[in-house]
């Protein structure tokens, strides 16, 4: 769809394929889709002048509250912003008869990009990535719960990762499977996680935005797929305290723009490991604590964050050490790439994406030294220093980096910011179950 020449021409091939409406989505703040659904008819009108959208959407918090100094709200009288169809990213949605998909830009009224977007923000690193000579080669792995509909419980228990039964234990897997397939994602496995009721699907790693279009897509329909069969998919960091988390995997490394070679690898290095990989993955350790906030940007995402859990809790690298914070996947050939394991389930995949390659491509820039790979697992490094454990000091890291702040350009750490202090607010004034049976009786 993406090679028809015209929207006219886009809008009839998709009348010609039964299409009879057209769901314009926007990827907010949190990596939801926020969508306005549009008949075929009207679709050619939309996409040559934009499809009208209230300007602060990207200003809303998790509970959907307007929240004020994002830039996007009072400052503008709340005033709409504009959709605009990136129409190669269409796709059907298989689990509705007639209705295909969109992912769009936004503008302001007047036509100007608005910053604060992710998927902009995204955007903009990728074209910093290519004045240095790179395209940017990057994958997104998800762990995720079903849960019933109802209930919102899982559906077994037990530790039973890769186990053959449980991969199939709930119904309507396979349909799943289907449905993502139709819409061009690539997968590579399916499988049961290490908890209960967790699951893993993986997919290929796409070049530049397509890779992130991939994931949000993804998630987008796992959540809505599962819904239509009475379950509720999570991709919530921290569900339970004894369980397992539910992490992302930001798969990332650079190509050369010229030849397509893969610039990570240096078939001299002892470890396949060219200088731009090692400066890369430098600029990632150097600013990790600043671009948490992007990669756990919940107050439970900090749950996840310890030892023995094969989630990082300290700021580390090592080859094909699943406890650093950066797992170097150094196979010594075209496959060399990075794989930054700190990063939340319910993550943006947008912004994930823009922390790894915004922290990365500033140890590029900078010449940042990577230290040497310990011995042992890193988690059980005590001279490393630990990853923040909550969210305002993740924030306040954020705030503090004027170059990352600068490389993901101030409307957005404007607006990120002021929705995650809004949330953290009503996260602190709420009165928890545990202080009830704390302290109820005892005082």
């Amino acid at each position: 769809m993406a090679e028809a020449r015209s929207i006219t021409e886009i809008v009839d091939t998709l009348k010609d394929r039964g299409a009879r409406y057209l769901r314009f989505e926007l990827p907010d703040t949190h990596g939801t889709s926020r969508s306005k659904t549009v008949p075929i008819d009207k679709v050619q009108g939309y996409a040559e002048r934009g499809l009208n959208l209230y300007g602060g959407t990207l200003g809303l918090d998790t509970a959907a509250s307007v929240v004020p100094g994002t830039g996007l709200n009072e400052e503008i009288n709340y005033a709409d912003t504009k959709l605009w169809p990136d129409f190669s990213t269409l796709q059907p949605v298989p689990w509705i008869e007639g209705m295909w998909k969109v992912v769009c830009d936004l503008t302001f009224i007047d036509g100007t990009p608005v910053e604060a977007a992710p998927r902009y923000v995204l955007k903009k690193l990728l074209d910093e990535a290519a004045s240095l000579g790179f395209s940017v080669k990057m994958g997104h792995e998800f762990e995720f719960y079903l849960l019933d509909g109802e209930t919102q419980e899982p559906f077994f228990d037990g530790l039973h990762i890769f186990n053959s039964t449980r991969n199939h234990w709930v119904e309507g897997i396979e349909p799943l499977l289907d449905a993502l397939i139709a819409q061009d994602v690539d997968l590579i496995t399916h499988n049961c996680e290490y908890a209960g009721s967790q699951f893993e699907i993986n997919f290929g790693p796409g070049v530049g935005l397509a890779g992130a279009d991939k994931a949000f897509t993804f998630k987008a329909t796992v959540k809505e797929f599962c819904h239509q069969l009475g379950y509720q998919a999570t991709f919530m960091s921290k569900p339970w305290a004894d369980r397992a988390g539910c992490g992302c995997h930001v798969h990332m490394g650079l190509l050369k723009a010229d030849s397509g070679a893969n610039a990570f690898l240096d078939p001299d290095d002892s470890d396949g490991l060219s200088g731009t990989a090692k400066a890369f993955t430098a600029g990632i350790l150097t600013h990790a604590k600043s671009i948490m906030p992007l990669i756990g940007p919940t107050p439970n995402c900090y749950h996840r964050l310890a030892p023995h859990t094969f989630a990082p809790s300290n700021i580390s690298w090592g080859i094909e050490d699943r406890t650093a914070m950066v797992r170097m996947k150094a196979s010594k050939d075209d496959q060399t790439h990075l794989e930054m394991r700190a990063a939340s389930g319910l993550s943006n995949p947008y912004l994930s994406a823009a922390a790894t390659l915004a922290a990365g491509l500033l140890g590029v820039q900078k010449g940042y030294d990577l230290p040497a790979p310990v011995e042992g697992p890193c988690e059980d490094d005590e001279s490393f220093e630990k990853l923040p454990k909550r969210l305002d000091r993740a924030l306040d890291a954020l705030e503090a980096d004027a170059d990352l702040r600068a490389l993901l350009g101030e409307p957005f750490v404007k607006l990120f910011t002021a929705v995650k202090r809004h949330e953290l607010a009503r996260f602190h004034a709420h009165v928890t179950d545990w202080e009830r049976k704390e302290y109820l009786e005892v005082y």
